[in-house]
């Protein structure tokens, strides 16, 4: 993915408006509840938030280390540590909105579905880069050996001398 100037913008655009919103949310709960009941939710938050990243993180690592040790790829664990990355990030910085997207996150269930998601993302992106670099122009195609030009040759090996 490359960071365009269009994408940069949306980028920067998602982030005003997400500060934006958050703010507002912060001012109208300190309106309901009272600022000391609004600052120790999103403290509260931010402590629970870090034990449960802690907690995920630690047995992720595990897991991770176990796929590692039975030879297999560990994909999975690898995007799920970078989803508990984020969310542990978001749960530290004040408000109540990346909170609730940081417990999101944290939690395997949604994770799964998070995960779920951005695989069909990258697939999706791959695919498409794909198609795109196996096309070739007509002009290149008659250059192309026929699949009937077999070469046959046999190979020995030498050792060094």
């Amino acid at each position: 993915m490359a960071f365009t100037p269009r994408l940069l913008g949306r980028i920067m655009l998602l982030f005003i408006a997400g500060l934006i919103a958050e703010l507002a949310l912060l001012v109208w709960l300190g309106g309901r509840i009272g600022f000391w009941p609004t600052a120790g939710l999103v403290v509260g938050t931010a402590v629970l938030g870090s034990a449960l990243a802690q907690r995920e993180g630690l047995s992720l690592l595990n897991r991770f280390r176990s796929r590692m040790a039975s030879g297999e790829m560990p994909g999975a664990e690898l995007t799920d540590g970078l989803i508990i990355l984020v969310s542990g990030a978001l749960l530290v910085v004040p408000g109540v909105l990346t909170d609730v997207v940081g417990l999101f996150g944290l939690l395997p269930p949604s994770r799964a579905l998070i995960r779920q998601a951005l695989a069909r993302r990258f697939q999706r992106g791959i695919a498409a880069r794909t198609h795109v670099a196996m096309w070739t122009p007509p002009a290149q195609e008659a250059e192309r050996p026929e699949p009937d030009d077999v070469v046959d040759a046999v190979f020995e090996d030498v050792p060094p001398r």
